[in-house]
């Protein structure tokens, strides 16, 4: 439980203010009972325009932050996330930390350690949990038997640095980790660079302990958004358009008299949420009332080590294709 009253602000920085880092600046510095103490980029003129923009400070060196914050937003690229956070876990400050947790799970669980053993709070940016038509659909989720996804769209320049597993397919990995109550047994994966040197369309077989598949696509290289998931479970069927927030069902209905049931179909239109402020909310919340994260560090290193084997599988069937 924090020891922070609640009419203390809790006092906040962010690490890497680029695109995304930037937004995390402005949702907290919105929030009545926080206050944003400071940003720190290495790119320093970036720090002074976010900080001027956010109504905080620009720091120079993470240290000079770390006596003055109770918890932080890392958003990083993935490559530096052990180095960025190290410094505020193992001194017990609460981390946001932008996912995919790491670039290896080596990585990803040293993180864990630092965060359980200093009683730090981590919670890992896998946003999509909080979209609220994937709230919604999880609400409606019995036993899935068979699980489709996919997250399809134009090429973005900022994410060249990964490929499109860890970018993007990820979210949807992580998604439906939290919809299959089994552990994978088999992964089966293909996928190709095509702008470039990573892998930027690629598709992902999941088989399960209890019976449920799951089909995941994801491509960067789209003329045309398309981010669905169509879940079909008994006598139901559930699509989840991210765009539109509106979930499409069919179920199954006895009809007296009749041999064979009616499918009885209806549209349920989510009320729209901005995922990002709701993810911060939730984090702030957490630290404050002591609560666990919906996305915790062991949560987000789980999606990692799935990600990390669909690139192996990626890798292994490009192999075998070169020496047929």
């Amino acid at each position: 439980m924090s020891d922070q009253s609640p009419l203390d602000k809790l006092r906040v920085a962010v690490i890497g203010v680029g695109y995304l880092g930037r937004f995390h600046a402005l949702i907290y510095s919105r929030m009545p009972n926080v206050e944003l103490v400071g940003v720190f980029d290495t790119d320093a003129e970036r720090a002074r325009s976010v900080a001027e923009e956010s109504g905080c400070a620009p720091f120079s060196t993470i240290d000079d932050l770390i006596d003055r914050v109770d918890a932080v937003s890392v958003v990083v690229p993935t490559s530096a996330h052990l180095k960025a956070a190290e410094p505020f876990l193992s001194r017990g400050i609460h981390v946001l930390l932008e996912k995919p947790i790491a670039v290896t799970h080596e990585e990803g669980a040293e993180i864990v350690r630092l965060a359980r053993e200093n009683g730090a709070m981590l919670q890992i940016g896998h946003v999509e949990r909080f979209n609220a038509g994937v709230m919604a659909l999880a609400e409606r989720i019995r036993s899935p038997l068979y699980i489709e996804a996919q997250r399809m769209g134009g090429f973005v320049e900022r994410a060249t640095d990964v490929d499109v597993v860890s970018d993007l397919m990820i979210h949807d990995i992580d998604i439906i980790l939290s919809l299959v109550d089994a552990e994978i047994r088999n992964i089966s994966a293909v996928g190709a660079s095509v702008l470039t040197e990573h892998v930027d369309i690629a598709n992902a077989r999941l088989e399960f302990d209890n019976g449920t598949v799951a089909n995941v696509v994801a491509s960067r290289v789209s003329e045309k958004t398309t981010r669905r998931i169509r879940v079909f479970q008994s006598r139901t069927y559930l699509s989840l358009d991210f765009v539109g927030q509106s979930i499409d069902v069919a179920e199954t209905q006895a009809v007296e008299g009749e041999s064979r049931p009616a499918i009885v179909r209806d549209r349920i239109h989510v009320e729209p949420i901005k995922p990002l402020d709701r993810e911060i909310a939730e984090f702030v919340r957490g630290v404050r009332e002591g609560t666990s994260p919906l996305v915790d560090g062991r949560v987000g290193l789980k999606a990692l080590d799935v990600a990390l084997e669909v690139r192996a599988r990626i890798e292994a069937a490009g192999e075998l294709q070169k020496r047929s």
